[in-house]
């Protein structure tokens, strides 16, 4: 789960895809492994009250970053998410683009999935149920880890 008071973005696509586990993973569950995500890439991102926690099975492993004065900063951003819900607006925003096509974040998705980008994205009250996340650059001013009984 990642959780952020805010993120500010510039650069950003979207489109559908597939995750997969590694092989003979204990999450794997009934779907081989195979989980539907939706990818977001996002060139250039400044987020606030960042917060990641991940289950352990009775424990989470919590991690927070940009409660202060100073953000979360992030370059080349891309997480694949099951779920993401919060107050997002858009600007200069293309919708139905093939993914294969995108050009703001320099992501390209599969051919012939429906995707979108935009110039510049805003979202507040950020919640994602995230499979996997990558960034070129990912600055944690404050940072703090640390186990806890409860997520994000």
């Amino acid at each position: 789960t990642v959780t952020a008071e805010s993120l500010d973005g510039t650069g950003f696509e979207q489109f559908g895809g597939l995750d997969n586990m590694a092989d003979n993973s204990p999450n794997a569950g009934d779907t081989g492994g195979q989980v539907l995500v939706v990818t977001s890439a996002i060139k250039s991102a400044t987020l606030s009250k960042l917060c990641q926690s991940v289950d352990l099975g009775g424990t989470n492993l919590k991690i927070e970053a940009g409660n202060g004065k100073d953000k979360v900063q992030a370059t080349d951003l891309t997480t694949d998410s099951t779920e993401m819900s919060g107050n997002a607006e858009f600007r200069d925003i293309e919708i139905g683009n093939d993914a294969s096509t995108l050009t703001k974040a320099g992501v390209k998705g599969p051919i012939g999935v429906f995707s979108q980008q935009a110039n510049h994205v805003y979202i507040a009250n950020l919640r994602q149920t995230n499979y996997a996340t990558t960034a070129g650059v990912f600055k944690l001013p404050g940072l703090k880890m640390s186990f806890s009984s409860s997520g994000c």
